[in-house]
């Protein structure tokens, strides 16, 4: 019986250079792979730090805005000068105090901090003018403490 032709052409030493050849390959696309991976997983996880910095900026800016509104509700309230309100809850603290001179010129001064991981600190100021039943504000303050 004569050896076929597709038989014959199989020789050993290729087939050793051939399963070489896709050994490297194999073992140089998992480290690709895995590098990809690594990078993938450094973005994510950096993505999520600014994420959480940007929250706690936005919360803590909204409660500050909060603690001004609860010092502002004082003009209202028999004109409770110097009184600092303070507020908790699961998002953080907030604190407003108001000031009122004389001529009906008040300064509200509030601070926001944010619970969480990050916590961070904001702060508003408020001037303005209450006189014979009206309220103006005059300019505002509002950043980062």
């Amino acid at each position: 019986m004569a050896i076929s032709r597709s038989t014959r052409s199989c020789n050993r030493a290729r087939t050793a250079d051939q399963r070489g050849f896709a050994i490297v390959t194999a073992i140089v696309l998992a480290v690709l792979y895995f590098a990809l991976m690594e990078l993938l997983l450094l973005d994510s996880s950096r993505q999520l730090i600014e994420a959480q910095r940007f929250r706690a900026r936005v919360i803590a800016s909204n409660l500050a805005e909060s603690g001004a509104e609860l010092a502002a509700e004082q003009i209202f309230i028999a004109y409770n000068n110097g009184k600092t309100v303070t507020e908790n809850d699961w998002q953080g603290d907030m604190s407003g105090s108001l000031t009122i001179d004389e001529g009906g010129a008040f300064t509200i001064e509030a601070k926001g901090t944010s619970a969480g991981v990050v916590r961070t600190t904001a702060h508003v100021t408020v001037w303005g003018m209450a006189k014979d039943g009206n309220l103006s504000i005059e300019f505002t303050d509002h950043g980062p403490e």
